[in-house]
């Protein structure tokens, strides 16, 4: 990093759901096409013959500008036609398809039935949208999230919409990661000359970020970056800003607090990002920590809090490069 400008920095995010598409668009409107964004794939599932990609679609809609603004997730100004006339003829209803959003499904399904991987099919996507910054699906190998509970073992989506995460969660798993590998586009990210930072979004750490490092190569790949790494504490105040994570800490017998979230990535990360909520809880963090606001409800609100995270990366940076030269000279 000695001999790279802020200017031509790159940077790589990792994120799933809502609260990793807001950072990553807050870190995109900074950093354009350097960012990489690798993106949770194991919610990924076939419905109605189609192929869904429900974390990709929320991070490339909400890239794109045109994510519903009310749900973070599916198209703003969504119609429902199609929906409708499934309940109609009796057809499951439980995952709601829009008319628009159900176009990037289909597109999707004929481009990998023609042999384009699904990294290949989230570039087509993401430039027709005009995004910049490249979303990068963590693995083209496929890999479902797993979710064992006190109701029995329920695929991903089956847990998280259908039964919306009532059942007690007892063991998550990730089956086909074994087989799986990260893209060739995602090692060079990693291996970029320029990289200045890696970026744990407020994601569900079991949900969204675990299936990610679950990618044999993947977390060894992030520590041999040598960049600095940071995590953003998706837990505020004891509580989740969205989503099952806080309830899922309490059946794994954990405190719903960013000190979990911190313990959780253990010696993955160099520093850690919570909200000024949390505070006091600082001190109980065994890494360099970063108190702000980590509440995202404006694009300004976003593009702070990830203007925050880079200096955060630049200032790890640094001492890990001063340390470097101490140990050299020794």
């Amino acid at each position: 990093m000695s001999t790279v400008t802020a200017s031509d920095a790159t940077f790589v995010a990792l994120s799933g759901g809502v609260g990793g598409a807001k950072l990553s668009l807050g870190l995109a409107e900074l950093l354009g096409e350097r960012l990489g964004i690798i993106v949770n794939t194991g919610d990924d599932f076939e419905h109605l013959g189609l192929a869904i990609s429900p974390d990709v679609d929320t991070a490339l809609y909400t890239l794109a500008g045109v994510v519903n603004p009310e749900t973070g997730w599916g198209r703003r100004d969504e119609t429902w036609t199609f929906m409708r006339a499934l309940e109609e003829l009796g057809g499951p209803a439980w995952f709601k398809l829009g008319d628009g959003d159900l176009a990037t499904h289909v597109d999707r399904t004929a481009r990998l039935k023609a042999g384009e991987t699904p990294t290949s099919v989230c570039a087509h996507l993401a430039a027709r949208l005009g995004i910049a910054a490249r979303v990068l699906p963590m693995s083209d190998a496929p890999i479902r999230t797993v979710v064992e509970t006190d109701q029995g073992i329920l695929a991903f989506q089956e847990y998280f919409v259908r039964e919306q995460c009532r059942p007690a969660v007892r063991r998550i798993r990730f089956e086909g990661a074994d087989a799986a590998r990260p893209t060739p586009q995602i090692e060079q990210a990693l291996a970029a000359p320029t990289l200045g930072g890696i970026v744990i979004c407020p994601s569900n750490p079991w949900l969204s970020v675990d299936p990610i490092l679950a990618v044999p190569g993947l977390r060894a790949m992030l520590r041999a970056s040598g960049a600095p790494v940071i995590a953003v504490s998706p837990i505020v105040a004891g509580k989740a800003l969205k989503g099952p994570a806080a309830k899922i800490m309490g059946e794994f017998g954990l405190q719903a607090g960013c000190r979990s979230i911190a313990r959780h990535y253990g010696n993955l990360i160099d520093g850690f990002v919570l909200d000024a909520a949390d505070a006091e809880l600082a001190s109980g963090i065994d890494l360099p920590v970063l108190v702000t606001h980590t509440i995202m409800r404006t694009l300004e609100d976003k593009v702070a809090l990830a203007r925050e995270c880079l200096a955060f990366c630049a200032r790890l940076a640094q001492k890990q490069m001063a340390s470097r030269r101490v140990g050299g000279a020794r």
